[in-house]
């Protein structure tokens, strides 16, 4: 069965894999391990409390693995307690049954992105968006790639989704700031994540590449930016500058990981819209893990710190 389809009590002799692992050692000082197992419906947490040294140098994070066990109720939350476990070999795995893609259509959604290029009436950001987003290399890889390793639209086709649905929700915002330049707006949208394309792997479970984890997705966005500018005859510097603004500041917050802090209009409804879009899809998952339709509430929620209420408030 699919861990969406897992049941408390369910018997389980499944094929999943790894995309976290931990030793760790009970009050009792005996070792157990920490598991998280994913496939394209969802994840879930499993223990290992027998042999857990042995086991442990069967098989890595990444790995494919068949277990065996049961779903127990842990917290609110299901579990799987595993009795054996070993590793399966990659001849018997179909990768698109563990790597979980936006329900959306992928060129449904690129065929909206351009649109909304269409309507930027700025002509060096028009070109600019142009580079990219009919840049072959670049759409394939943009396509398909993630838009977080574990949180907001981490899926593949993700950071598309995300960023259609920002620069959706930018395009209707920008109707109540008639002051706002709303192609820079638009284009800051369009952009904000391209470094994500370099900074996240997912040929497996989601994790950062090297590049990802020591110069980072704004960074790496800026570099990219810079690279077109390049390529456009009499792109205006301070357009330049306000666009890397933009990129710059969309995290908000110095300990977020923004380098500067939103000092433009347009940069601060880029970062609350993009926060909003980030949290609402995070609020949305944590509604649908493990679902029980008897209950009105999740589990305790660690990212939003609460109990959620997922009851018709109708």
């Amino acid at each position: 069965m699919k861990i969406k389809e897992l049941n408390y009590g369910d018997l389980v002799d499944n094929i999943l894999l790894v995309k976290d692992k931990r030793l760790n050692i009970a009050k009792n000082g005996s070792p157990y391990l920490s598991i998280k197992f994913v496939d394209n419906t969802g994840e879930i947490d499993a223990k290992l409390w027998d042999e857990a040294d042995t086991y442990n140098n069967a098989f890595k994070k990444n790995d494919f693995v068949r277990i065996k066990g049961k779903v127990i109720n842990y917290q609110g939350t299901k579990q799987i307690q595993i009795r054996q476990i070993e590793k399966a070999p990659d001849s018997e795995i179909n990768i698109n049954d563990y790597l979980q893609r936006s329900e959306r259509d992928t060129e449904d959604m690129l065929r909206e992105l351009k649109e909304r290029i269409d309507s930027i009436e700025n002509s060096h950001l028009s070109k600019l968006l142009h580079l990219f987003y009919e840049d072959k290399e670049f759409i394939g890889l943009f396509k398909n790639a993630p838009a977080a390793k574990s949180n907001h639209h981490a899926f593949l086709g993700g950071l598309l989704q995300h960023t259609l649905e920002l620069v959706s929700l930018c395009h209707d915002v920008a109707k109540y700031y008639p002051d706002i330049d709303r192609d820079i707006l638009i284009a800051g949208a369009m952009l904000h994540d391209i470094g994500k394309v370099h900074e996240l792997k997912y040929s497996r479970a989601f994790g950062y590449t090297d590049e990802g984890g020591l110069i980072g997705h704004i960074t790496i966005g800026v570099e990219m930016i810079s690279e077109k500018v390049r390529m456009i005859e009499d792109f205006p510097d301070k357009l330049e500058m306000l666009l890397k603004h933009m990129i710059l500041s969309h995290h908000g917050h110095y300990e977020y990981g923004s380098p500067k802090r939103p000092k433009t209009l347009e940069s601060l409804l880029l970062y609350y819209l993009d926060e909003m879009n980030a949290k609402a899809d995070m609020f949305r998952k944590s509604l649908n893990e493990n679902r029980d339709e008897d209950d009105n509430w999740t589990a305790y929620s660690k990212i939003f710190e609460r109990y959620l209420f997922r009851g018709d408030i109708r």
